[in-house]
This record gives C-alpha cells, structure tokens and sequence, in this order.
C-alpha cells in the first residue's frame, strides 16, 4: 500500500471542494476516498490539523469547527521524531520556505516509501529535485 503525507494546500480542496478557485478538487477527493477505503495510508507532521484549521477559519469561519470536527475523525497518524524537525529545518534553509511546510516534506523523506503529496506549486517548483514529492493533480497509488 502507497503511504502518503498530504499537505494544507491537498487538505484544504476536501473542505473547498466547491469552490471554483480550488483548482483540481476532484484529484484531492479521489486521494480522501483511497483513504477512506483503506487504500491509501497516511502520516501526518504533528501540526497538520492546526494549520488546516488556521486556513480554514481564514477563509471560511462558519465552516472551520465542522471541518476540522471532521478532518480530527480521520484520526490521521502522525510522525514526532526529532529527525523530522532537524530535516524540516535543513529543508527550510535550503529552500527559503517556512518550517511548517518543510516539515511535510520532512516527514515524506524520514519514512521509507512515503511521498508528499502537494497542490502547492510554488513549493513543488522549489523541491521537486530533492524527491519523494508529487503534485495532488500527477499523483498515481501504485497498484500494490
């Protein structure tokens, strides 16, 4: 089975699915289904769900408390490993990018066969050639 790390900008189109300016919805929702059928395992950095609810109450506040209500219910696995942070920060000052979203990556690089999966462009377009990082909209779960 494929193990993903999904960042904010993947979670977000679940909520915002209806939106016209979140562009590829339909790929992000086919990734939460492969979740929800057991297909798709996941592992989170720590303050995923914090940052997904900081982004959801920004542009919706009448959405965020069922949202993240709901995102906590997946009861996504999360990886702590001080590694994690000391490769978040070496990512952050290699690429000129926030911690919080290095450490997404982070967690990709630190559990074998993971990759980030990720709608932000401006972040792919910066990591891609450190590698196990794919666009949510080019993602494909191997068939194993």
């Amino acid at each position: 089975m494929t193990t993903v790390v999904l960042d904010v900008s993947v979670i977000v189109k679940w909520v915002f699915a209806d939106r016209a300016e979140e562009s590829h919805s339909f790929q992000a929702l086919q990734i939460l289904q492969l979740i929800k059928e057991a297909r798709l395992a996941v592992v989170q950095p720590p303050h995923w769900l914090a940052e997904v609810a900081a982004v959801i109450a920004r542009l919706d506040p009448s959405r965020a408390r069922r949202a993240v209500s709901l995102l906590d219910a997946l009861e996504l696995p999360v990886i702590t490993d001080s590694e994690v942070y000391q490769k978040a920060c070496d990512l952050s000052a290699s690429l000129a990018q926030p911690v919080f979203d290095t450490l997404y990556h982070a967690v990709a690089l630190y559990k074998p066969g993971t990759v980030l999966i990720t709608a932000d462009e401006r972040y792919y377009r910066q990591a891609h050639t450190i590698g196990r990082i794919v666009r949510s909209h080019d993602f494909v779960p191997s068939a194993r």
